[in-house]
């Protein structure tokens, strides 16, 4: 980012991939910093928003002019506060940049189709990932820290992380940065992250869509006690379930390569998922998308232990495929 596409305009961040919305508002605050140190940086949820609070906001202090102003949940911003808003995003400061942080969904949409509108405000979108496009970010990643990856090993990198952003982000940075302007391959990535991949999230879902209730089990402890956060096993885990769907659902006689890109898989991974898919059914992947669905909220807050429910997840699981 330069500071002529910040300062003077207005940056909407939209979608709900929160690790992407933050990188997104952190290169704001970062550019704004870089062409004044002293500048101020203003951060206010939506929900407190009124047109004087950001009109202090953007006010010029004592010590510099240049101001870099956040406003996060932008669809809970209330309704008295939206003509304002617009009116400041039409004509904003010179020396300001304004970022609206919307979180996604419905709520909100009329302040964004308006915003969209305006010549003004510039859209960086920050949407959840399809399967098909972690590789690519992961070498979107390795390649922003200085060094570049082959797809093999980029693919392997996600099964042993999994598919949270920013744990594949950290990895990214640490192969990186030990092996700094290389070309990365499969090996040196099993060498950091094998171990750890034969007791992640990964092989936890495996084993249990492949209806091996002991294994997975011991895989699950193996994986917590290893200090694998539960959210990555219920990643997994819905990972699993989209992938076996997708695959009973897919036109009959695709080659390989295609079935693997409707899939949105690598082409390896087709034969576990041909493996597994010989035990479901499509009630049974409903259910099992429910179960997942249930196991995710109850580790966010739902249920007071994260343990247990995803112990019951996957004693759930290999019973609906037995079923």
């Amino acid at each position: 980012m330069r500071a002529e596409d910040v300062l003077g305009r207005v940056t909407l961040v939209t979608g709900k991939e929160e690790f992407l919305g933050a990188r997104t508002v952190d290169d704001v605050k970062a550019t704004v910093r870089g062409y004044d140190p002293e500048a101020e940086l203003a951060d206010s949820p939506a929900a407190d928003l009124t047109l004087a609070s950001l009109g202090e906001m953007a006010a010029p202090s004592l010590f510099s002019s240049i101001r870099c102003v956040v406003v996060r949940g932008l669809e809970n911003l209330p309704e008295e506060s939206v003509a304002g808003l617009l009116a400041y995003a039409a004509a904003p400061v010179d020396d300001v940049a304004l970022v609206l942080v919307h979180g996604g969904g419905q709520k909100g949409s009329g302040v964004l189709t308006k915003l969209r509108k305006l010549k003004t405000v510039t859209e960086h979108k920050s949407e959840e990932l399809r399967a098909s496009e972690f590789a690519s970010f992961v070498a979107n990643e390795v390649r922003r820290f200085g060094a570049t990856i082959e797809r093999e090993a980029a693919d392997f990198l996600i099964e042993a992380v999994g598919r949270d952003l920013r744990s594949l982000s950290g990895a990214a940075h640490q192969l990186a940065n030990d092996f700094p302007g290389e070309r990365i391959g499969e090996a040196q990535v099993r060498r950091y992250f094998g171990g750890r991949a034969e007791a992640k999230s990964f092989a936890v879902a495996d084993a249990a869509f492949a209806g091996r209730d002991r294994a997975a089990l011991e895989e699950l402890r193996w994986a917590l006690d290893s200090g694998t956060p539960a959210v990555l096993v219920t990643s997994a885990f819905a990972g699993s379930a989209r992938g076996l769907a997708r695959l009973v659902s897919a036109p009959r006689g695709m080659r390989e390569a295609d079935l693997a890109r409707e899939v949105g898989v690598p082409p390896w991974k087709l034969r576990t998922l041909r493996d597994q898919a010989r035990g479901w059914s499509e009630a049974g992947l409903g259910g099992a998308i429910r179960a997942v669905a249930q196991a995710d909220a109850d580790i966010k807050g739902a249920a007071s232990d994260a343990s247990y429910a995803l112990e019951r997840l996957v004693l759930t699981i290999t019973a609906l495929r037995r079923a």
